[in-house]
Formats: structure tokens, C-alpha cells, sequence
């Protein structure tokens, strides 16, 4: 007669084996990985072409992820998810068809083609209202514990004297006479200030006029990214002249360790 085991001892001896079954998975993974990528190799190209032909919007995950949401999931969520990737697809196709169909006709109407007079009303009907984009960056993500320069130091673990000579800088630098901050140490450090998360940067996409594409700069400083790690991006900044001798053109590559805004009359 086979001896019993207790359930204990059965439930024991199933991690064990699932344990040892996940270790030797990850011995095969780590040894047959490498980091003969694709998207790696690309890196090493993104710098010379944003030389020369601007921004790479076709490299960035947001379009693949809009594109799964249109594609899939909304499909998804019309469909009676019997079959439901005939139905996606099917949906998908008659979109498509739609919009190409109202493209054609508008090229008709300008052309001058005669069109039926319902025909036309309908592309009136239709055709979204065009507005145009606000060429400005953009900060978002306000933290609620920052209110003056002294905040935004403590926040920052940066000195009060550095951020006043750089104010006081930036102020002489760049802005017009009537909008210069005061240079007294003591205004200085008693300015409204807000800590901001996110910069929307408005790119023009490249071959195309008038439409822009939206590059995101997040700076969380010491801050955790989605429960995660921190993340401050990198960015290009404008330290000269655009005709300036180099492939740079004037530009350096520098990490955000600060977004923020003063709130007050001066800026």
C-alpha cells in the first residue's frame, strides 16, 4: 500500500518543481540571449538622421500604440466577441474604405468634378472643423508641495544660490527689459513657483506642413515613474547660433533635473 502524502508535503514538493522548472527557463533565456536587436542597432543611426531630415517620429511607440487601440481594440470592443477577429477585421476594412472614399471625393470637389448635391452636403458634415496648432510648449503635472523658490530648492536638493544666479542669468539673457526679474536675493527666493512633471514639445513632422507631432519630456527628479525608478529625459538645448560651425548647429544634449514655472508679474 502506497503511503499517504499529507497535502502540506504535496503542495511543497509542486513549488519545488515549479521552481526549478522557472530557474532552468531563465538558464535558457540568458543563454541564448544577446542584444543583436534591430531597435538597438537603429540607435546608433538616430543622431545622424535628425541631422538630416529632423525628428524620427516613425521610431516612436505612440503611433503603434494609437494605432493598436483603432485597429484592435476598438474592433474589439464593437464586435459580439464571437469570431471576433473576422468581426475586427472586418470593421477595420469598412473604416478604412470610408475614409478613403471621403478623401477621393474631396479631391473631386476641388478638382471642380461634379458631384451630386447630398454628396456634397455630406462631406460639409463630415469634415472636421480645422484648428490650428498652438505652437508653444506646454508644462503639465503640477506637484502640490512646491509654492516659492525656497520649495523648489528643498524639492530639488538644489542650492538657493545657484537658482538665483541662474534666474538672475536667464533674466539678463533672455528676457525684455520691462519683463526682468528683480536681482535682490530676497525677492528673488519669495517668487511663486511651480514644479511641473511633464513639458509638451510641438515638433514639425518631417516632409509634412503644418502638422506637428508632440515630444514629451518627463523630469520627475528623485521621484518614482509609475512606481518604478525616476525618470529625468534628455533634451536638446539652444546654447548658440544656429549657423555655427559643426553638426550640433549650436545644440548640446543636456538632462532635465527641473520643470518650473514662476507665477508672478515678472514672467
Amino acid at each position: 500500500m502506497r503511503e499517504r502524502v499529507p497535502p502540506s508535503q504535496r503542495r511543497r514538493i509542486c513549488d519545488d518543481d515549479r521552481e526549478e522548472e522557472n530557474n532552468q527557463l531563465m538558464e535558457l533565456i540568458h543563454s541564448e540571449s544577446n542584444f543583436n536587436f534591430v531597435k538597438r542597432h537603429l540607435i546608433s543611426h538616430f543622431r545622424d538622421h535628425i541631422y538630416m531630415f529632423g525628428n524620427i517620429p516613425m521610431y516612436s511607440t505612440e503611433y503603434g500604440e494609437l494605432a493598436h487601440k483603432e485597429q484592435i481594440k476598438d474592433g474589439w470592443r464593437c464586435s459580439n466577441k464571437i469570431d471576433a477577429a473576422r468581426q475586427i477585421l472586418s470593421s477595420y476594412g469598412r473604416q478604412h474604405a470610408i475614409r478613403m472614399s471621403i478623401l477621393n471625393l474631396e479631391f473631386l470637389q476641388r478638382a471642380g468634378a461634379d458631384i451630386r448635391t447630398e454628396v456634397v452636403e455630406h462631406l460639409e458634415k463630415t469634415r472636421p472643423a480645422p484648428t490650428p496648432p498652438a505652437h508653444r510648449r506646454i508644462l503639465k503635472g503640477r506637484r502640490d508641495n512646491i509654492h516659492d523658490v525656497i520649495d523648489f530648492g528643498r524639492g530639488c536638493n538644489i542650492s538657493l544660490e545657484m537658482i538665483g544666479w541662474e534666474l538672475i542669468r536667464y533674466s539678463r539673457l533672455s528676457l525684455p527689459p520691462e519683463r526682468r526679474l528683480p536681482e535682490n536675493p530676497a525677492i528673488l527666493r519669495a517668487l511663486s513657483v511651480e514644479l511641473l512633471t511633464q513639458l509638451e514639445i510641438q515638433v514639425l513632422a518631417f516632409q509634412e506642413s503644418g502638422v506637428y507631432d508632440i515630444h514629451r519630456a518627463r523630469c520627475t527628479g528623485a521621484r518614482l515613474f509609475r512606481n518604478q525608478t525616476s525618470r529625468n529625459d534628455c533634451v536638446w538645448i539652444q546654447a548658440g547660433v544656429e549657423n555655427m560651425y559643426g553638426a550640433l548647429r549650436g545644440r548640446l544634449p543636456a538632462r532635465l533635473i527641473a520643470l518650473s514655472k514662476i507665477r508672478s508679474g515678472y514672467m
